[in-house]
């Protein structure tokens, strides 16, 4: 008698094992998904999030399930519009942080409060709040450090406020040394830091009669600035970034030499863009943190930020006096900020490229797009510097609090991202992460 289908025991155990290898495939594939590429912006992020369920953070976590990430679908942070968010800000300018008087836009008078009603929503996911224990408790024991001009310390400005209801650091700086500054927050082992560094390379004033704005610069664009460079190995994360210091005229050297400039008016001298000190700029900024012996930590670039002038440059009358963002459809990026944005983010992938084989990890910060939509969160007249005089309205810095306060949700969710590659999808333990909109404990 003939063994049917059923009765065969070869068939039946390729059939069992049909099954089985069926079963495991799609669980091997969700349970490796975290292997997708990391560009730009794409980040796992949970699809539209109705906003009458219970809070969530990054990656599905719940607050009532705070210790793992669920593997998400892939979303563009970056790619997306500003939405009115009745909430306001996340602190006030009398909030117990620093916040320099040149973005203390509420203390100097700025008599709207709209500009703080707005918050940026990705075009295929919900950016999460930000949650400063999340924060503290992901750079637990790290060293993170801002490397460049002023915009970047209005960054740093703005993390430290948005810190501040969870914890208040200790400023160990030096006061003669203002180029390096470095906070230790004691019960997270956290130390936060600044470096300035106007041009990221060795600049200096051409003017024998010293600094004015539109004075000369000379830029060595072989050689990096050391006053970084030579502190930055044992970081765990560097945020570098800079932008309004190139818009000044440069004379470029390479090798000792002088192969070009930008602006300078000089004989026999090649007329170059500023986009090419911009690139080379980045380019020697990478090059080095690739060639850093010591260095294993994760460098970020975050992306130029738009200055919004109007009806003029910032020296020829210039103004910037919106109180409403821009729709998506009346502003795009161009002219020399899309110059410059392209000459970094190329740089970029170059070092990032080179960074994989060598075992390092870029990251790409873009807040370009969404900031080239808020002609409305600069100073204007509402800042004042140390001279307390304000004859130039400021378009390029950030009212803090104010929009700027995204770039820190940005950072926070790619923190979240790396903290899910260590740790295998899952996160500490115990993490006294509350629903409270503003993290605290």
């Amino acid at each position: 008698m003939k063994s049917s289908p059923l009765n065969s025991p070869k068939k039946a155990i390729l059939l069992i094992l049909t099954i089985v290898i069926l079963t495991t495939i799609p669980l091997y594939l969700h349970e490796n998904s975290s292997e997708l590429n990391f560009k730009g912006g794409l980040v796992p992020l949970n699809p539209k999030i109705n906003q009458s369920l219970p809070l969530r953070f990054p990656g599905g976590i719940t607050t009532k399930n705070p210790t793992s990430i669920p593997l998400e679908p892939i979303c563009n942070i970056f790619n997306g519009t500003w939405v009115e968010y009745p909430g306001g800000a996340y602190y006030t300018n009398t909030s117990e942080c620093e916040i320099d008087d040149r973005e203390n836009c509420m203390k100097f008078g700025r008599p709207d409060t709209e500009f703080l009603k707005w918050r940026w929503k990705p075009n295929e996911c919900e950016l999460p709040i930000f949650h400063a224990a999340q924060f503290l408790e992901l750079v637990r024991g790290k060293f993170m450090a801002f490397v460049g001009d002023s915009v970047g310390r209005n960054q740093m400005q703005s993390l430290m406020c948005l810190l501040a209801s969870v914890a208040r650091p200790v400023d160990l700086s030096r006061a003669q040394n203002k180029s390096f500054r470095h906070w230790l927050y004691v019960k997270y082992n956290f130390t936060l830091a600044t470096f300035w560094s106007t041009h990221l390379v060795r600049a200096y004033d051409a003017d024998p009669n010293g600094f004015s704005y539109m004075s000369l610069m000379n830029l060595h664009l072989d050689e990096v600035d050391e006053a970084w460079s030579t502190k930055i190995e044992n970081f765990d994360y560097v945020i570098v970034s800079v932008g309004p210091w190139f818009f000044r005229p440069m004379v470029f050297y390479e090798k000792g030499q002088v192969v070009g400039c930008h602006e300078c008016h000089k004989n026999n001298v090649t007329e170059l863009s500023r986009g090419f000190g911009y690139r080379m700029a980045f380019r020697t900024t990478f090059r080095t943190l690739l060639s850093l012996p010591n260095y294993k930590g994760i460098t970020f670039l975050r992306t130029i930020s738009p200055p919004h002038f109007e009806n003029g440059e910032w020296n020829t009358g210039g103004t910037c006096g919106r109180t409403r963002p821009f729709k998506k459809e009346e502003k795009k990026l161009d002219g020399y900020t899309m110059e410059l944005y392209l000459a970094q983010v190329e740089e970029f992938w170059a070092a990032k490229r080179e960074g994989r084989r060598r075992g390092l990890k870029f990251r790409l910060l873009d807040t370009t797009e969404a900031m080239v939509l808020r002609p409305d969160g600069h100073p204007g007249h509402y800042g004042h510097g140390t001279d307390e005089k304000v004859t130039i309205p400021d378009c390029v810095h950030w009212c803090l609090p104010g929009p700027i306060d995204a770039w820190n949700e940005f950072l926070l969710q790619m923190l979240k991202m790396e903290g899910a590659r260590s740790n295998d999808g899952k996160v500490p333990r115990n993490v006294p992460w509350k629903s409270n909109r503003y993290g605290t404990t």
